[in-house]
């Protein structure tokens, strides 16, 4: 979140750290980036994690079991250029900036505080990458805990979106959320997996994406009024 800050807040700073790290990592930006990964997991400078973000294999965040950052660098590339950094940063923080409220915390809390015309957006740790050895989160939800959470949202009439487990070739991730919750479940063609070009495959990744019966039936509403309220302009003209 402390980068989030930084993106929101002092955008010029921050693209100003980056690309002097991008510079110094030449020429052994291998050995570079080790001893960034290092500083990062003292220190939790957002350039840092910025500088990770940039150079790790797949743009896969990973953590020890002691939490502590230890993917490993594309040595192929040296990460985006600074220039085209500082481009995608100013568009952002421009965008978000002094409309933005960041918290961390339980989802749930935030959740909570929505109101019916609201819509909020879920992107959980998904289930095929929680609770392994492969740890790409600090801390993951279980499957139960958010379906429980989900109940409760739908019985308040939020609209909502989550993004979750899908398929991977002929393997299904994880558990599809119950139809007793009545989403909407759609599926996200994702492109090509990573890891299966790595390992020489040809899979294609599908997403999930899951929409909640109150933003359905918004949705249905709302298209209902433009089509009648197009309709009536129409005859307003045709009478005029």
């Amino acid at each position: 979140m402390k980068l989030w800050v930084e993106i929101l807040e002092r955008p010029n700073q921050l693209t100003n750290e980056y690309e002097s790290l991008w510079i110094d990592q030449h020429p052994d930006k291998k050995e570079y980036f080790f001893r960034i990964r290092n500083e990062f997991n003292r220190s939790h400078k957002p350039c840092h994690l910025l500088y990770l973000l940039a150079r790790i294999v797949k743009g896969s965040v990973r953590y020890s079991s002691e939490g502590l950052f230890n993917q490993s660098p594309d040595n192929r590339r040296s990460g985006m250029r600074p220039m085209a950094m500082r481009e995608n940063i100013m568009r952002v923080s421009r965008l978000l900036a002094q409309k933005t409220t960041i918290s961390t915390g339980d989802f749930r809390k935030v959740a909570n505080r929505a109101k019916p015309r609201d819509l909020v957006y879920m992107d959980p740790p998904y289930q095929g990458t929680s609770f392994t050895r492969d740890h790409r989160y600090l801390t993951g939800i279980s499957y139960d805990d958010f379906v429980d959470a989900l109940i409760e949202m739908n019985e308040k009439r939020i609209s909502f979106i989550i993004s979750y487990d899908g398929i991977t070739g002929n393997k299904a991730h994880g558990k599809y959320l119950p139809k007793s919750l009545s989403l909407k479940h759609l599926y996200i063609h994702a492109g090509r997996s990573s890891q299966s070009t790595l390992l020489g495959g040809n899979d294609k990744t599908i997403e999930s994406l899951y929409l909640s019966s109150a933003l359905v039936d918004r949705i249905s509403r709302e298209q209902r009024a433009f089509v009648s309220t197009t309709g009536e302009k129409q005859l307003e003209l045709a009478f005029a």
